[in-house]
């Protein structure tokens, strides 16, 4: 069942658009942009992580329940795509950008663009380095998500051993928000040992690749915590590799589809579930309010989503991205 959502979640059903000097792709979802509602452009990292996907496509559905229409683009954590991609918005006469930024600094004045041209920007999923220039900025709540899994990993760990951690990209403050908030949890745990550290951002690849490099280093170790669950899912194709799964204990961070898969099978002991359907949801509510009554409804441009520990005993009420009731 996991298998076929993340597979689903691949599939992107849209019309490929190729924009002139960018190398993102986007996809248009409808055929008219001058539905009464207008167009809200919408804007995530990597259509090819089942995570983007999902946030496009929840963002995509809600806009087009309120009545407008609805494309979704990605700019693979390019600035210099992202500021395109903001560029095509502002010629099609959005109404709204919701936009999930490739840079917590670089991306400010992709936002600052689109705000000067009149048209409203929604943040899902990652900050930037400013406030008062998006009218949100709805994120999961990544230090009590790390919070959850470091403490599910000492768990799993039987509070002890010799582990490693792949983090993700540097300029995404998600990834020192999780590193952080792992440290905290284990540094709490003396005979837990954290011997080696690598950046892997966020892909699977290189979380591969990055694993392989950590094990040659310390072959001994019996434990792998992951800033997301790209990275543990690369992290687990090395292990098995080396023939070490069964004695490694490996921890991630997202609640994919894949991941799912893990946690059922054994390979992967838990994943933290971001709520990323619910807050993609809420920023397009937000901006159709915003358009409506000049607010957004919210309390704070900052919002965030608390997050929710999948294991072996949930893992049976898992649906792309949620749990059910």
């Amino acid at each position: 069942m996991f298998r076929k959502a993340a597979a689903a979640f691949a599939v992107v059903v849209s019309t490929v658009v190729v924009l002139a000097g960018c190398s993102a792709t986007p996809t248009t979802t409808t055929s008219d942009d001058t539905a009464a509602g207008g167009l809200i452009s919408i804007i995530v990292n990597d259509l090819a992580n089942p995570y983007w996907t999902a946030e496009g496509e929840a963002a995509k559905a809600q806009a087009e329940k309120l009545g407008y229409t609805a494309n979704v683009a990605a700019h693979k954590a390019d600035a210099k795509a992202e500021s395109d991609l903001i560029d095509t918005a502002i010629t099609n006469k959005s109404v709204a950008i919701v936009l999930d930024p490739a840079d917590a600094s670089g991306s400010i004045g992709a936002v600052q663009k689109a705000t000067d041209a009149g048209i409203p920007v929604f943040l899902v999923n990652a900050e930037i380095n400013e406030e008062g220039i998006a009218k949100s900025q709805l994120v999961s709540n990544n230090a009590q998500g790390a919070a959850l899994g470091a403490a599910e990993f000492v768990k799993a760990m039987g509070s002890t051993g010799i582990y490693v951690e792949l983090k993700g990209k540097p300029s995404d403050n998600n990834a020192a928000t999780r590193s952080n908030g792992f440290a905290t949890v284990l540094s709490q745990y003396p005979d837990m040992q954290l011997v080696g550290q690598e950046v892997a951002n966020w892909d699977q690849k290189e979380g591969h690749d990055k694993m392989q490099t950590l094990l040659a280093a310390h072959p001994d170790i019996t434990g792998v915590i992951a800033g997301n669950d790209p990275m543990a899912l690369g992290a687990i194709a090395a292990l098995k590799e080396a023939g070490k799964l069964d004695s490694v204990v490996v921890g991630g961070f997202d609640g994919s589809p894949d991941a799912a898969v893990g946690v059922e099978d054994g390979s992967l002991a838990y994943s933290v579930l971001q709520p990323v359907v619910t807050f993609a949801t809420a920023a397009v509510d937000q901006a159709d309010s915003y358009l409506k009554t000049g607010k957004t409804g919210a309390a704070t441009e900052k919002q965030s989503f608390d997050c929710i520990l999948i294991t072996t005993e949930n893992v049976g009420k898992y649906t792309s991205f949620a749990l059910s009731e």
